[in-house]
């Protein structure tokens, strides 16, 4: 007969701070944030957290910091009971791990905190611009987090690369003692960049958004003729999207590099296709022509 091994589900504090076992806990300890209806990029990062320590925690939560008034925080899709379902089984997480499913008035008993993380510059540009507030609602939440489950390395994906740079730059600039580890971007076999909103695409527009991934596999092929054959390859292979931004950038500062920039580069997009706005990018490296 085989037992079942399933992690503790905490939703209040008081729950979490029993569940992790006190200071010393299980040896090592691994953070993974979501906000929910995970997909297999999030199950990848679990998975990668199981590698790296003895203690998992998973959190849930649908963070109202990090939504403009105008977006979509009412319609974010929901399904702890799924979400549960996806985090058990070999690899993953166990008798001893747990998962934290915090409700609003938990995270910030008082309402709407009075201070917050800034995100300073790099939350000014390419996301931050379009999405005033938005880096300042994640680190706030992020640093929350860290506080309450007090871990040793805390797992983020590189999809959201401007959110993971932020999150380093908070570490550093706040003397935050844990290890950031960023985990690589999950495809589907279409190409399409595995996101939460993906759920919102109807099979038209999903077939529209694989020219997000074409173009960056486009400009990225580009890179060794430099930035400029690098922007020229994305605009031609961009469809029928509406186009938030495109940006070559310094993958520490976010600043857009110049036509005669040399060395790593990150091509990093944004756009709405039907009402779903989507992200994207690619790591690469820059050299001027021969």
């Amino acid at each position: 007969m085989t037992s079942t091994v399933t992690p503790t589900l905490a939703r209040t504090r008081e729950e979490l701070a029993t569940a992790l076992g006190g200071p010393a806990g299980r040896g090592r300890r691994a953070v993974v944030m979501t906000m929910g209806a995970l997909h297999a990029g999030h199950v990848s990062l679990v998975a990668r957290a199981r590698e790296l320590a003895d203690q998992v925690v998973v959190t849930i939560f649908v963070n109202p910091l990090q939504f403009a008034p105008t977006e979509d925080l009412s319609r974010y899709p929901r399904d702890l009971e799924g979400d549960l379902a996806q985090l058990t089984g070999p690899g993953l997480l166990g008798d001893g791990d747990v998962v934290f499913a915090p409700t609003p008035d938990v995270m910030y008993p008082d309402g709407d905190p009075v201070v917050r993380v800034s995100a300073g510059a790099i939350g000014d540009v390419l996301e931050g611009a379009s999405r005033p507030g938005h880096l300042d609602g994640v680190l706030t939440v992020v640093l929350k987090l860290i506080h309450l489950t007090q871990p040793d390395v805390a797992l983020f994906g590189e999809k959201d690369a401007q959110q993971l740079a932020a999150v380093r730059r908070m570490v550093r600039d706040l003397d935050v003692p844990v290890e950031v580890v960023g985990a690589p971007l999950v495809r589907d076999p279409d190409g399409l960049a595995l996101s939460s909103r993906n759920a919102y695409l109807s099979p038209d527009e999903r077939a529209r958004a694989l020219s997000l991934s074409r173009s960056l596999k486009a400009g990225r092929a580009a890179a060794p003729h430099g930035a400029a054959a690098v922007r020229a390859a994305v605009a031609a292979e961009l469809g029928d999207v509406d186009v938030d931004y495109v940006a070559l950038v310094d993958p520490t500062t976010f600043t857009e590099v110049g036509d005669g920039a040399t060395g790593a580069a990150l091509l990093l997009l944004a756009a709405r296709v039907g009402t779903t706005r989507l992200i994207d990018n690619t790591a690469l490296r820059l050299r001027e022509d021969a």
